[in-house]
């Protein structure tokens, strides 16, 4: 064999390994369980439903049907034999999570998202049909004349891979992953008052449903609903994709969609609700919000319904401020790189710079979202699951005409409210509290009764610290002199991880930059007031809130 056809042998071999790795994929990529026919499943009562184990929550099976239905079945009417199957396939996923959680993050650069190359179904296809042709022509004699081609071929096939890979970079991708680290840096700033964690699959949020501000003040349009503290904990957690699909078609935000449950959760662990309620109405133009944005639902459980720009009193305004059920992040009105907001689209967001898909907050409609771009399920209700679970621990009441709520303050215990509401010239009050076993005392006070209801509800649980990230640690402090002049102190771990730092007005604009670590950093054009300064290391990040004093 002589060297021009060894170099040809090379090629080839390399262009059928490079055809191997590509046909599993389209394999993986074009199979579906929906293909597949659905489970039977026996019950205890002789009757049988059918459809695919979708997840098991609150103890009970959701499945899914082939045309995409989700309904449910109690997990304690199914027989033995089935309860032992999903014993089983229970085990599998934990297993199949452990070990995902266990490889090395692949793709710690870049803002969150991650993508392959050779993307394009259609493009694929191209790519093996031109090395089907390479090995035909490599097999098939050729004259002498025709020779060239034995190399021009194989040539030019390695060249359209080279350029699919460059160009499929730009495509708008379908699919995103989302650092965890991303996520825990956004939902640092309220820790330890919820807890975070994580599987392979998705990002829960823990808490006790109840905000670090004031609430219910500014209400005009009283439903008689007034905040207690959900168990928004364990299996009841709120839940957000950690793997978000462009969906094919975004469902609307609307009167008809979403009536019932969330459509986000906000960093401080509240809910965030569509902004109409479950008859249909603006929340907001009727009179049903605070002056932040929330309100409680008919069993006690407060929550949003537009942006809680509040947050930003802790939160910097170039950090999302929210997470949507789809699991795409919520920004106020700044980008992410703290430049102004970019033109949005009709779904009231935009990839950003990044590539990465994002929502951004207006103080008119929609609010949020205007469509769910990403992929999510209904159930029957229009509802999104899985959707954690709010209880009361009293009947619903009626809207109170006329009543204006003018405070809601809370226990220097915790453990209750004094909320004081003005109707028809005089002023009233709701004195409730509660025991850490659930009993709830509620003492309606008016200018000439007092009457006392006991109710009760759930043993109030406790927020895990299985995971307290935090970003302003002790390892990272920032300090301002008089001199106008920064000075850092940071672990030696830090500051060799030093990629960038930029220093942030309070309206979320980017004032200074660098690249590098600085013991100290001189701010003279900076005037008196409030900044943030976040400090990026490699996979994290570090802010800490730093007062200047003229």
């Amino acid at each position: 064999m002589n060297i021009l056809n060894k170099l040809h042998f090379a090629l080839l071999i390399f262009l059928t390994t490079v055809l191997g790795s590509i046909v599993p994929s389209l394999q993986a990529h074009d199979m579906s369980k929906l293909d597949l026919p659905e489970k039977v499943w026996k019950l205890n009562s002789g009757k049988s439903v059918s459809g695919h184990y979708y997840v098991t929550k609150e103890n009970r099976l959701l499945l899914e049907k082939n045309d995409g239905t989700i309904f449910s079945v109690p997990r304690t009417q199914l027989t033995e034999t089935d309860q032992r199957w999903v014993e089983q396939r229970e085990r599998e996923i934990q297993k199949i999570n452990l070990q995902i959680q266990q490889k090395p993050i692949q793709n710690p650069s870049g803002f969150g998202t991650k993508y392959s190359h050779v993307s394009n179904p259609y493009l694929r296809w191209l790519l093996v049909c031109l090395m089907l042709i390479v090995i035909v022509l490599s097999i098939k004699p050729l004259r002498k004349e025709a020779f060239v081609l034995r190399f021009a071929a194989p040539i030019l096939a390695s060249l359209s891979l080279i350029l699919c890979g460059f160009s499929l970079k730009t495509l708008k991708k379908s699919s995103f992953d989302t650092r965890v680290s991303f996520m825990d840096s956004s939902f640092s700033y309220f820790k330890p008052d919820i807890n975070t964690r994580s599987d392979a699959t998705w990002y829960y949020v823990e808490s006790l449903g109840l905000p670090d501000h004031e609430t219910m003040l500014g209400i005009t349009a009283w439903q008689q609903q007034v905040p207690i503290p959900q168990c928004y904990i364990g299996n009841n957690a709120w839940s957000i994709p950690l793997h978000p699909q462009i969906a094919a078609n975004p469902v609307p935000v609307n009167t008809k969609h979403f009536l019932r449950g969330a459509i986000a959760i906000a960093v401080n662990g509240i809910a965030i609700f569509s902004p109409y309620t479950n008859t249909g109405v603006d929340a907001f133009l009727d009179g049903q919000l605070d002056q932040f944005g929330g309100h409680s639902g008919r069993a006690d459980d407060y929550h949003y319904h537009i942006a809680p720009t509040v947050l930003y009193s802790k939160v910097p305004k170039t950090s999302p401020l929210a997470f949507a059920l789809d699991g795409f992040a919520i920004y106020g009105n700044i980008e992410p790189d703290g430049n102004t907001q970019l033109p949005l689209d009709s779904n009231h967001g935009h990839y950003g710079k990044e590539g990465s898909y994002h929502y951004h907050m207006s103080s008119s409609a929609p609010y949020m979202i205007k469509n769910m771009v990403g992929k999510v399920t209904e159930d029957s209700t229009m509802q999104i699951i899985p959707q954690a679970a709010a209880k009361g621990c009293r009947p619903a009441l009626t809207p109170l005409k006329g009543a204006t709520i003018t405070h809601n303050i809370p226990y220097p215990t915790k453990n209750g409210f004094v909320l004081t509401y003005t109707v028809n010239g005089n002023q009233d009050t709701v004195d409730y509290s509660w025991t850490p076993q659930g009993n709830y005392t509620y003492v309606f006070k008016t200018p000439t009764s007092k009457t006392t209801s006991n109710y009760k509800g759930n043993s109030i649980c406790t927020v895990p610290q299985a995971n307290t990230f935090k970003l302003s640690t002790p390892v990272f402090t920032v300090f301002a002199s008089s001199e106008k002049v920064l000075v850092l102190h940071a672990e030696e771990s830090i500051r060799s991880r030093c990629e960038s730092w930029r220093i942030l007005g309070s309206d979320g604009k980017i004032l200074m930059h660098g690249n590098s670590w600085s013991n100290t950093i001189a701010v003279p054009r900076l005037t008196a007031g409030t900044y943030w300064f976040v400090l990026t290391t490699t996979g994290r990040f570090y802010t800490s809130k730093f007062l200047l004093i003229d």
